[in-house]
């Protein structure tokens, strides 16, 4: 039985290939799912605390707190795309939801951009690790960016002074190998010690830049890439057209959320952040050109949205946008056309 459904499955898939329309919506289905997760969205999930911390936000406890407000923002915002749906359409509000997405996520690489450029510098160089790569670091940033060094500073009243990039310790990331940040107590006077982040005044438009982030993208491209997916597949392809945008789903998401720490190590916070902006920017033109409106339309009429080549769906054909009423003319069901002068009862 098992050998005869996977054959079964198989068959539709190959019909859904070779047959143009359903072809065209799986490439679009699959499409939308493929662009939900290359915007960066369970990145952002799942390492929302340490894009905190990264930002400034020192204490574990507060970027842990801070993290779960944004995720509050992306279970009411998803309730607003519910309530949207049907007002507004499935076009419209993909498309604004990307447009708010790619600017939202260039908030998020300018405040980590603004605090590369204020990165407090180096100030104090110990010479009791020449073999260290740490020393040779100027400022905070490219300490922050190296994973076996941490900044190790004093502060008062919001200034730094005093820093110093050392290596970690190979037991935990909480402390310095040695020097006086590899036995912290908590007193007034104290050093901090800083790993994977660096203090700064602009951690506030990193956060704002969250909320916005998850408000515009949890009521389109949140819920938008299931809900064009569960209509734009005849009966017979559904199951299966819907099985395989929903593996391009979870591909992406283990691709970007398995490369994001990668990707931030070698293109900076803000370079990654700046390029989920640029992917973001390629799901908008993608959407605008292949997205028709299923808005108001019976799931057998979707088919024929399909029937052109593919980038040129993004507007209702001529033959489904037009109204068409049925009223009753002497007991008989007479087609009325917009054009249809002749008189009725």
């Amino acid at each position: 039985e098992t050998l005869n459904s996977w054959f079964a499955g198989g068959v539709v898939i190959l019909r859904i290939l070779s047959y143009g329309p359903t072809r065209r919506a799986l490439i679009v289905g699959c499409g939308l799912q493929m662009f939900q997760q290359l915007s960066g969205i369970n990145t952002v999930m799942y390492y929302s605390a340490t894009i905190l911390q990264m930002a400034g936000v020192r204490e574990d406890k507060q970027a842990i707190w801070l993290a779960a407000a944004t995720s509050a923002t992306n279970f009411v915002f998803t309730l607003v795309g519910v309530w949207l749906v049907e007002r507004v359409g499935r076009r419209k509000l993909t498309l604004g939801s990307l447009l708010g997405t790619g600017l939202s996520l260039t908030l998020l690489a300018i405040g980590f951009l603004l605090s590369a450029q204020h990165s407090p510098p180096v100030t104090l160089h110990p010479t009791d690790f020449h073999n260290s790569t740490c020393r040779l670091y100027g400022s905070c940033e490219p300490c922050m960016l190296d994973p076996y060094c941490g900044f190790c500073y004093l502060e008062n009243d919001g200034s730094v002074f005093n820093s110093s990039c050392v290596p970690v310790s190979p037991a935990s990331t909480d402390s310095a190998a040695w020097g006086r940040c590899s036995n912290r107590k908590e007193e007034s006077f104290s050093p901090y010690w800083a790993y994977n982040y660096c203090p700064t005044s602009y951690s506030w438009v990193v956060l704002l830049g969250l909320i916005l982030y998850l408000a515009s993208f949890a009521p389109g491209m949140g819920t938008m890439p299931w809900t064009v997916n569960s209509e734009i597949y005849p009966l017979w392809a559904r199951s299966t057209g819907n099985a395989c945008s929903a593996g391009v789903n979870w591909i992406f998401n283990v691709l970007v959320s398995l490369t994001f720490l990668h990707v931030a190590e070698y293109m900076t916070y803000y370079g990654a952040f700046f390029l989920y902006a640029g992917l973001v920017v390629l799901g908008l033109l993608f959407v605008l050109c292949c997205l028709p409106e299923t808005k108001g339309l019976q799931l057998e009429d979707i088919e024929n949205l399909f029937t052109r080549r593919l980038c040129s769906c993004g507007d209702l054909p001529a033959s489904v946008n037009r109204r068409v009423d049925y009223i009753r003319v002497k007991g008989n069901n007479y087609l009325h056309s917009d054009n249809d002068t002749s008189d009725v009862e």
